[in-house]
């Protein structure tokens, strides 16, 4: 199963707030055994598309100089997400300092509120991660890395037309 839980950033603005989404496809494993003939999107991955979308604006308002590690959710769910749907992550930037941060989020699909949330972060520098842990940016990489990229374009100004 995969580990990314947004597909694209939709709005992107440094140190203040993110917007992605999500498509729930029927395809998806997790759609298969939650529940049979009611395909509902698992709370926890609803949660955890949140908590990535936070997340990346957390580490690019710091240059990524730390991982960011997810500490605390408070959520409260208001209804279910279906295989069809396309849920839309929104999280804004609350308080920022040396050792984490918090952002407010919510997830709708269309003009339902599926989600709101609270979420604290806590910086981990990887100089001074446990004994055994690689010393590498262990949460901007990979698939996040190419939605880093996405989220760094979609934040750019448009080019002035001639």
């Amino acid at each position: 199963m995969r580990w990314t839980w947004i597909d694209r950033f939709v709005t992107f603005e440094s140190g203040k707030s993110a917007t992605a989404v999500k498509n729930l496809s029927l395809a998806e494993d997790h759609f298969a055994d939650h529940f049979p003939g009611f395909p509902v999107m698992p709370a926890p991955l609803i949660l955890e598309g949140l908590a990535q979308t936070g997340g990346i604006l957390v580490g690019e308002a710091r240059q990524y100089r730390e991982n960011v590690v997810l500490a605390k959710i408070t959520a409260k769910f208001h209804s279910e997400a279906m295989a069809g749907e396309q849920l839309t992550y929104t999280t804004t930037l609350l308080d920022l300092n040396d050792t984490g941060a918090r952002v407010s989020a919510t997830a709708h699909s269309g003009d339902s509120l599926i989600v709101e949330a609270e979420i604290m972060f806590a910086h981990a520098n990887p100089a001074q991660l446990p004994p055994g842990l690689p010393d590498t940016k262990f949460v901007f990489n990979g698939e996040l890395t190419h939605l880093l990229r996405m989220a760094a374009a979609v934040s750019k100004p448009p080019a002035p037309s001639a």
